[in-house]
């Protein structure tokens, strides 16, 4: 195990900002991950990291022991994918569909580790990756040793897991394994892809091309990313959409600014969020009176010009000028409409 000191956080996360890390350590598989667990000692701070593309950590850095996992196996058995947890997601939807197994195409690009994958609950077009889990191994800190979680284990939520509770807080995922299907599991819904789909002439029922269709809907929304590419300093969206009164969702969806009908938003409400009163964020944003491109920090932070929800760091930012945007958003948000958004990436070490 090589572990490192006061290492920038900056050159491990999506936003390019962060102070250092006290103790570092990056690893390459599950096993390297458990071994690195195991000499941390329980009472020493510990933040786990994959590619970074979920978090805003603080100037000041992080105290205490920070473990980076990037790489690992995906084996395919069956209808059964186990990947380890520093593995890239999108590695493991391509995998699925190579051996046609469906149930996981809908999450096509979504940036990240299997690992944070599963932490989030990463949810797209209709489909979630709880639903699918068969078992999680994990480093349980507590007692010092590796256990397997099973599905009656686990509790999931919209982009919320039980790793995200007191309960699971000191449960450190280490590998994961999907139980998929060898027949359509569900239907694509979303009329943005669908509209992609008949542009292109593609067969939303073929695996391939619905992920094809995926690709380019999160393409023509802004939402690609990868650890090695060009784009911009983000964690896409901020914050996850908020669940509001009856009353307010017409009102909410007023602000919608693509031409569809308020009868297909409350569709997408439904896929998105699993009820037509969970809101998109971006309608909330646009009800508050925020514009896509808007610039804040004197020009270091803005939010993209695409998709109102990517808060984007340019030249010159700072992570408390990202928070500070943040706070600021939902400040105005609750102020004008009462409505709390809460974040989707994560938020670590100390802000003012």
């Amino acid at each position: 195990m090589n572990i490192q000191d006061n290492v920038p956080l900056s050159d491990y996360t999506s936003f390019g900002v962060g102070g250092l890390a006290e103790h570092f350590s990056l690893v390459n598989n599950a096993e390297d991950l458990t071994e690195a667990l195991k000499c941390t000692l329980p009472s020493t701070p510990l933040w786990v990291l994959g590619y970074g593309s979920n978090c805003l950590i603080s100037d000041h850095g992080l105290p205490g022991m920070t473990i980076c996992v990037r790489g690992g196996d995906i084996t395919v058995d069956r209808t059964f994918i186990t990947a380890d947890a520093g593995a890239w997601w999108d590695d493991v939807v391509k995998a699925a569909i190579e051996h046609g197994l469906w149930g996981i195409e809908l999450t096509s690009e979504v940036p990240g580790s299997v690992g944070g994958s599963t932490f989030v609950n990463i949810a797209a077009y209709g489909q979630s990756l709880g639903s699918v889990v068969e078992w999680i191994e994990i480093w349980d800190r507590n007692a010092s040793q590796v256990k397997k979680l099973h599905r009656n284990d686990l509790s999931w939520s919209y982009k919320s897991s039980v790793f995200q509770t007191d309960k699971g807080k000191n449960w450190i995922i280490l590998r994961v394994c999907l139980c998929l299907s060898s027949k359509i599991t569900d239907e694509l819904t979303y009329q943005k892809a669908l509209d992609v789909a008949s542009e292109l002439r593609l067969n939303i029922d073929s695996l391939e091309d619905r992920r094809k269709v995926i690709i380019e809907a999160r393409k023509r929304a802004g939402s690609l990313w990868h650890p090695d590419g060009g784009e911009a300093h983000t964690v896409g969206s901020f914050f996850r959409n908020p669940t509001v009164s009856k009353e307010q969702v017409d009102a909410i969806i007023a602000f919608d600014e693509s031409g569809v009908s308020a009868e297909q938003i409350r569709k997408m409400n439904q896929i998105h969020g699993g009820s037509e009163a969970r809101v998109s964020a971006a309608h909330v944003m646009l009800a508050a009176g925020f514009k896509r491109g808007q610039i804040f920090a004197d020009g270091r932070v803005k939010l993209n010009d695409k998709n109102l929800l990517k808060i984007e760091a340019l030249p010159g930012a700072t992570a408390q000028a990202i928070y500070d945007a943040v706070r600021e958003i939902q400040e105005t948000c609750y102020e004008k409409l009462g409505i709390r958004l809460e974040p989707e990436a994560r938020i670590l070490g100390a802000f003012k």
